[in-house]
């Protein structure tokens, strides 16, 4: 707290909180793991690791980073997306090059680095990460018991009085899709579809989207509040360009959301059994399985039936976790 609040007083940028902050969590692990005697096995997250392996090193100590984004290629992705899409502005300012300088040390210094999904594991080894050290592990999601005996209806058409409901949830920014998405929005004027956007805006939301009946703009939720939406919509929708993995997916799963997403994130969606994947992030690919749903409603109900979510239980992703550390 005496950080956050000092950071806060010396009205430091984002970017110099965070490379701060990382700094100041390094100092205090190292000074804590500096007390310890016996050989052992660290384990630390990405952008926060690089004093904390060089202990490690020192100490003949093995090192697993888990690395939470795809690093370097999600940062040029979303700097181009801002350059593509100056109308909706929002991505905040670049990390400055000593932050990818210190990240490419840590994984150097790691024995092991755990990414969650092949789209992470793809943009490391596209910026020269070994193959060897990498392992795929994706984030753990215990269903709530209270959901099993959920069910979903769907009716046997959509209609004006009771359209498709397509809920996004999440940050709503140019990484998470808006920019195709707000455009598909355009090209389903008209039809039977109205948008539940949940989440921080972190864009200029277009005026003749602000007020369309069809667009409901519902802004930063709770977590405990965010049932109410998945238990309301007919589909999740998850455009993104790039994401770690999304759990906001598991969650959508498991209220039985058939799910709309792009390979760019976590491998949850099986083609066609629990929803579609996009081919392309394009506001045509997007309005097209939009209304494969509307044609379709048959197909949701049996996508909803379908989820598979043993794959992510504690248990499961927990003995993926004891391989990496074995």
């Amino acid at each position: 707290m005496a950080f956050e609040l000092g950071a806060r007083f010396a009205g430091h940028s984002d970017w110099t909180q965070i490379i701060a902050r990382n700094e100041w969590f390094q100092r205090m692990a190292v000074a804590r793991l500096s007390r310890i005697e016996a050989s052992c096995t660290v384990m630390a997250y990405s952008y926060a690791a690089r004093e904390i392996f060089r202990l490690a090193r020192e100490r003949g100590w093995r090192t697993v980073l888990g690395q939470i984004d795809p690093g370097p290629l999600e940062e040029r992705i979303v700097a181009r997306l801002c350059d593509e899409n100056p109308a909706l502005l929002g991505g905040g300012d670049r990390p400055p090059q000593q932050y990818w300088e210190d990240w490419r040390e840590e994984c150097a210094l790691a024995d092991r680095i755990v990414v969650n999904s092949l789209w992470s594991q793809t943009a490391l080894l596209a910026e020269g990460v070994p193959a060897a050290k990498i392992r795929l592990v994706p984030l753990a999601y215990d269903e709530p018991q209270t959901l099993a005996p959920f069910r979903r209806e769907y009716p046997k058409a959509f209609s004006q009085s009771r359209p498709l409901r397509v809920l996004f949830l999440g940050l709503i920014n140019l990484r998470k899709g808006i920019g195709p998405l707000l455009a598909a929005v355009r090209l389903l004027r008209g039809e039977p579809v109205e948008f539940w956007f949940v989440g921080q805006t972190q864009v200029a939301i277009p005026a003749d989207l602000r007020d369309n009946p069809h667009v409901r703009w519902l802004g930063s939720v709770s977590r405990a509040d965010t049932a109410q939406f998945y238990r309301g919509a007919d589909v999740f929708l998850f455009p993104t360009f790039s994401d770690g993995f999304g759990l906001t997916q598991l969650e959508a799963q498991a209220w039985r959301l058939p799910i709309i997403a792009t390979k760019f994130c976590g491998d949850v969606v099986k083609e066609g059994i629990t929803g579609w994947l996009l081919t392309e992030l394009t506001p045509s690919s997007i309005a097209a399985v939009i209304r494969r749903c509307l044609a379709e409603p048959t197909r949701l109900q049996e996508f909803s039936v379908n989820t598979v979510r043993e794959q992510f239980g504690l248990e499961v992703v927990g003995k993926e976790w004891l391989r990496v550390f074995g």
